[in-house]
């Protein structure tokens, strides 16, 4: 299907004449590639930003947080073909990182097999979005049938548990902020707010890999003071950066081998917080014109092609004289502002890492694990033996399913333990 889809775009998505036409020649040399919104154009099924469902209402700040503004139920695809499953979408009021009213929307799946003795549980999926466009939520790729973790959530739906996909980046796709986690929390009081689910009463579990750990993490730091009306069983994450300082010193610079692949990671960062924090992320300020090109061609691109063009080719390289993320103290702080630790979840986490890993090397992991640990977090952190960041998504996942589907079962989570694999030189490239 991909292949006719793409296809069917290669009319419509010619390179822009404007876009810088060569690169150093020790960079990333892929020319533009079509957006997967381009694609997406030729599906019957509208984007977001093309669909009126999506819409705010007009009096969105007479809305509380979790409220639901309207609902729909649609159709869960997996490879473009429908699953036997009722799938209904709600769109609700949240609040951003500065605490503005927004509305965003969650996909809850429900599985057509019985349950009885209690509440049906519920897993809160957060998918790895990293993406710049709303074409690219899950609300729209569920849809569609293209939700690249869609089969991950198979496991869970056959053992009777619902699923909960929030768009946590929201319609503007925003990316490592602690708004994340009240989307996701908000998510969650929408699926509860709608009784016709059934899941008023469900106790919760989140998952996330990467930048879904992300929103996972967030969501479960914030429960506390933000959403304590949410029944959070535990949450297992992993692949997820913890100082988001150290990981832009990382990825801004020139890396060797794959470790240059994370370059990617800083275009998509800059776009993204650009939305939430314009004064700060000012594009026209800190980059060349070449630079500022490329940055608005990453800011409608899902995470397929911002990794494709935005490896090998380090953001630092198109800094103006003198300018550097490093340099201002603005962008400093909102790095530092939305790393992980600024609180600990009061519930149980279960939390990997892989010994070696391309995009997030675990020195900006293990500094906020061993900070988890020491204020007295309900944790249970390993360090995978095997390397490379997407391999570590696989190997991660298996426990994930079993221990998250134990803790909505109603069993124990497990004694806590911080089991650290460091077995590379310090300052070896993504270690």
């Amino acid at each position: 299907m991909s292949v006719c889809l793409m296809a069917a775009a290669a009319g419509v998505a010619a390179a822009d004449p404007t876009f810088p036409p060569t690169f150093p020649p020790d960079q990333n040399q892929l020319p533009q590639l079509p957006t997967e919104p381009q694609l997406y154009d030729q599906l019957p099924i509208p984007s977001p930003d093309q669909d009126p469902w999506y819409d705010d209402p007009a009096n969105l700040s007479d809305y509380a947080p979790g409220d639901i503004v309207r609902s729909r139920v649609v159709q869960t695809r997996l490879l473009g073909l429908p699953i036997p499953v009722f799938t209904k979408q709600l769109l609700f009021r949240s609040n951003d990182v500065h605490d503005n009213p927004i509305v965003t929307a969650t996909t809850v799946i429900v599985p057509g097999i019985p349950w009885s003795g209690s509440a049906r549980p519920v897993v809160s999926f957060q998918e790895a979005i990293d993406s710049t466009d709303s074409a690219c939520n899950p609300s729209h790729t569920l849809q569609v049938g293209t939700m690249k973790e869609a089969t991950l959530s198979i496991y869970w739906l056959t053992q009777g548990f619902a699923i909960n996909v929030p768009d946590f980046d929201g319609k503007f796709n925003t990316f490592n902020t602690y708004g994340e986690g009240k989307m996701v929390l908000d998510s969650l009081r929408a699926m509860k707010n709608d009784t016709s689910l059934g899941l008023t009463d469900s106790g919760i579990a989140l998952y996330g890999y990467s930048g879904g750990g992300s929103g996972s993490i967030r969501a479960a730091e914030l429960r506390e003071s933000y959403a304590p009306d949410v029944r959070l069983l535990g949450t297992s994450i992993g692949g997820t950066p913890g100082n988001l300082v150290g990981e832009a010193q990382f990825a801004t610079q020139a890396e060797p081998g794959l470790t240059g692949i994370s370059n990617f990671t800083m275009w998509l960062g800059f776009a993204s917080l650009a939305r939430e924090y314009p004064d700060v992320f000012k594009p026209e300020d800190l980059l060349t014109e070449d630079g500022q090109a490329l940055l608005k061609d990453f800011g409608s691109r899902c995470y397929a092609t911002i990794a494709a063009q935005g490896a090998y080719r380090p953001i630092s390289a198109y800094y103006q004289p003198g300018k550097s993320l490093e340099n201002s103290p603005e962008i400093m702080k909102v790095l530092e502002d939305n790393s992980l630790g600024k609180y600990i979840p009061d519930t149980p986490i279960l939390w990997w890492h892989g010994m070696w890993d391309e995009l997030i090397p675990p020195s900006v992991v293990l500094p906020t694990v061993n900070d988890y640990w020491n204020r007295g977090a309900d944790l249970r952190f390993y360090t995978v033996p095997i390397p490379e960041h997407v391999t570590n998504a696989v190997t991660g996942w298996i426990p994930a399913v079993a221990w998250t589907s134990a803790v909505l079962r109603g069993l124990s989570p497990g004694p806590k333990f911080n089991a650290q694999f460091t077995p590379l030189p310090a300052g070896f490239p993504g270690s």
